[in-house]
């Protein structure tokens, strides 16, 4: 996304009107753009009153980091409609290194838990998504079926642009392109798939304890998975 850069507030009201192709935000009558003067047209009037919610409740300087729908759509026009194709082909590329596919060796009561939590959504990928992927021992790259990974291709591809912003950081933040997917289905809750992306590092902490540093980039990023999951979700309504 191109730069954002703190400004001082300039407007009072922020306000939604429907526009040709969606909704707009108005900053005192003065359509809203994203840093690179894209017109700010939404798909939605949730995803639009949420932008507008955002603005609204900006203190005396504009916050970016305050404002999470606002970048995503943000995102969406300015990155993803510019380079849908590259953005989705690079997702898709997850298929291949899937999180949930990539077990430990040992010691064996982590081996019995990742399959445990892990293997049922394999299974629900292999029978919503088209696409088998197989589970295999330690981090050496081990080639996944073709035609699975052609079908979820597919369904990246077939995301528009709203959406694949959102997906990008759903697949992004937890290093698996079928908990992405599963958030889009609804597999679960959200939290519940968050922790299945944490079933490692949530292990070690069982083992070693805690570490500050590591739990406060981990909020930050748990943070981001589920503004991402509310952006598609505004996105659908």
């Amino acid at each position: 996304m191109a730069e954002w850069k703190t400004a001082k507030r300039f407007w009072t009201s922020a306000d939604v009107r429907e526009v040709e192709g969606g909704y707009t935000v108005e900053l005192d009558g003065r359509p809203l753009k994203t840093p690179a003067k894209t017109a700010v047209v939404v798909p939605t009037l949730a995803l639009a009153e949420a932008i507008a919610k955002e603005w609204d409740a900006q203190g005396d300087e504009v916050d970016p980091m305050s404002m999470p729908v606002t970048r995503c759509a943000n995102s969406a026009l300015d990155k993803v409609a510019q380079q849908h194709g590259e953005v989705a082909d690079m997702l898709a590329e997850y298929g291949g290194t899937d999180l949930l596919c990539y077990r430990a060796e040992g010691p064996q009561a982590l081996v019995d838990h990742q399959a445990e939590v892990w293997d049922p959504i394999l299974d629900w990928a292999a029978e919503a998504l088209g696409a088998r992927l197989v589970p295999v021992s330690g981090v050496m790259f081990q080639s996944q079926d073709a035609d699975a990974l052609e079908a979820l291709r597919k369904q990246v591809h077939a995301l528009d642009n709203f959406e694949l912003a959102a997906f990008h950081d759903l697949v992004a933040l937890s290093g698996s392109l079928v908990l992405g997917f599963a958030a889009l289905h609804d597999l679960k809750s959200i939290e519940d798939l968050w922790s299945l992306s944490r079933v490692d590092e949530s292990w070690q902490e069982q083992q070693w304890g805690v570490d500050e540093e590591a739990q406060e980039q981990a909020l930050i990023k748990e943070t981001a998975f589920k503004n991402a999951y509310l952006f598609y979700c505004l996105r659908k309504l």
